[in-house]
């Protein structure tokens, strides 16, 4: 039941995120923020879910864990949807998941499509930021002016600090995610193939906005 919710929730933030991109490359700052709003509410709601299969004593949950296999946590499209929309580009994102040609025809999508990165960065260029794709020291020398100029940047500071919100409360998710299974299963393997918790813990220095984080190490 917690799973199901959780790919509710996953639709529903694919379709908030979704938004938001479009917001971003139409400039629309604040209906961006607003909706923002609504995703760090669902993805703290998403947290909260992991509480309730800690209720049961690890022996409760082992009662029935071999009835999920080969399902995975892991393994779901939508998160992985999530991901790429949000910006997490990395190689072989995709290899755990045993996905239908059908969802392998969204997954390639998101891959092909725009990023909310992507967008943030066009909302940039369009206040005269550069963000050029090959200089990483324009992109975050304009990133700095932004959040050393509050007042001149006002909406591009609080836009960047939402993104930077959503980066971290699904950071928080993963992390408990982690405790979770580490309480109910230890250190066996996952039931859809992974190593588990070894395997989970690999996933918790994934960032969004990378470069978000970075700038701050130069204020």
């Amino acid at each position: 039941m917690v799973h199901q919710a959780y790919e509710l929730w996953f639709k529903q933030v694919l379709f908030e995120l979704e938004s938001v991109r479009e917001s971003l490359f139409e400039g629309e700052t604040r209906r961006a923020r607003h909706t923002l709003r609504r995703v760090h509410t669902i993805e703290r709601v998403m947290t909260d879910h992991l509480g309730i299969i800690e209720t049961m004593a690890p022996q409760d949950f082992l009662e029935f864990r071999s009835n999920l296999a080969p399902a995975s946590g892991f393994q779901s499209v939508q998160f992985r949807e999530v991901e790429l929309l949000s910006g997490l580009r990395e190689p072989g994102l995709l290899k755990h998941l045993r996905e239908t040609p059908e969802e392998r025809a969204r997954l390639d999508r998101r891959l092909a499509e725009p990023t909310l990165w992507d967008a943030f960065c066009a909302l940039l260029e369009s206040h005269s930021l550069a963000m050029p794709p090959d200089d990483e020291r324009a992109r975050r020398e304009s990133l700095l002016r932004v959040m050393r100029d509050r007042d001149g940047h006002g909406e591009l500071f609080e836009v960047a600090e939402a993104l930077l919100d959503h980066d971290e409360l699904v950071a928080l998710w993963r992390l408990r995610h982690v405790l979770m299974v580490e309480r109910q299963i230890g250190a066996k393997t996952g039931t859809g193939g992974s190593t588990g918790a070894s395997y989970l813990r690999t996933t918790l220095d994934k960032r969004f906005y990378p470069e978000l984080w970075d700038a701050r190490s130069y204020l």
